[in-house]
């Protein structure tokens, strides 16, 4: 009978009691403050401020991957290096193929003054470059779907043995997959932050249930049912993770917004935060909290009131 009861907790009871000044005679048994208490409060509150970064991340690394993914495939790069003498006519040889190249646009070839900042980070601003053979870079913008890398390798390799095609997927790949896996680790921090929340909270209501043991004796001498009780301790324990979750979700998105703007340094910690739209979706981690504390406690009350005789 006891199970069956708590089966059938009243949901529309349990939200009543939720948003209402007074979760019900029965709530007098759950102890209103103590550690109980106060341990899922801050539990609720340090596990939703850390749901914050941690979705933060996912959804950062998320627009990191695709943007580096969309940066690197919308271009190639041509490298030409031939002997003096030939290098000129394998220059004009390669913009010639690539000009005629179905999906590529117009190719630039580099000027020396950019090769100079290109090589600057290694051998600094007063290397005199144009004394080094410095092979001649080609960037092709890709514009089409129709683009043939491997076809237009093979035409270069033919016809200009001199040019390289480098359509960047030895950097991308590692790259993308690294943000990919970042993305990952945020949705496993998610995850784990909600198991932890749910043992946290199941801790503090076995400790409150156990600890009015024989209130819970005498309220059923009383003719009180198992499901008041439960519903007292699943309101009460719900409603503090709710509230707990509510402080550090919104003190999570006020850390998170005075992050450094991405524009400020172009780092990927400076772009950590959300975007748009994405300012919503921490909102769902109060209600999620809820939902993890109402089946945490249930499942307590479940367990400990079918001890306590």
């Amino acid at each position: 009978m006891m199970r069956r009861d708590l089966r059938g907790l009243n949901l529309v009871a349990l939200w009543r009691g939720l948003i209402g000044g007074d979760g019900g005679k029965g709530d007098r048994i759950v102890p209103p403050t103590g550690f109980t208490a106060q341990l899922t409060l801050f539990s609720a509150g340090a596990m939703a401020f850390l749901a914050v970064f941690a979705l933060a991340l996912a959804l950062a690394t998320g627009r990191l991957a695709d943007r580096w993914s969309d940066a690197l495939a919308g271009s190639v790069t041509v490298r030409v290096s031939a002997p003096v003498t030939e290098q000129e006519a394998q220059v004009q040889t390669a913009l010639s193929i690539l000009q005629t190249t179905p999906g590529a646009g117009e190719p630039r070839l580099l000027p020396p003054e950019e090769m100079a900042q290109l090589l600057e980070p290694w051998f600094g601003p007063d290397m005199p470059v144009d004394a080094l053979p410095v092979p001649a870079l080609i960037d092709v913008p890709v514009t089409g779907d129709d683009f043939d890398a491997e076809g237009l390798r093979l035409r270069l390799e033919a016809e200009a043995p001199g040019a390289v095609l480098d359509d960047h997927t030895e950097w991308r790949r590692p790259l993308v997959s690294a943000a990919n896996r970042l993305r990952m680790l945020g949705i496993v921090s998610l995850v784990l932050i909600a198991a932890a929340s749910a043992a946290m909270i199941t801790l503090a209501a076995k400790a409150a249930l156990a600890a009015n043991g024989q209130v819970i004796r005498v309220m059923r001498l009383i003719g009180a049912r198992d499901l008041t009780i439960a519903n007292a301790f699943v309101r009460r324990f719900t409603r503090r993770a709710a509230v707990g979750s509510a402080a550090g979700t919104v003190l999570g998105m006020l850390a998170v917004a005075i992050l450094p703007d991405a524009s400020a340094a172009g780092g990927f910690l400076t772009g950590l935060g959300f975007q748009g739209w994405g300012w919503l979706m921490p909102l769902s981690i109060p209600l999620i909290a809820a939902a993890v504390g109402f089946f945490a406690t249930r499942w307590a009350a479940l367990k400990m009131l079918g001890a306590v005789r």
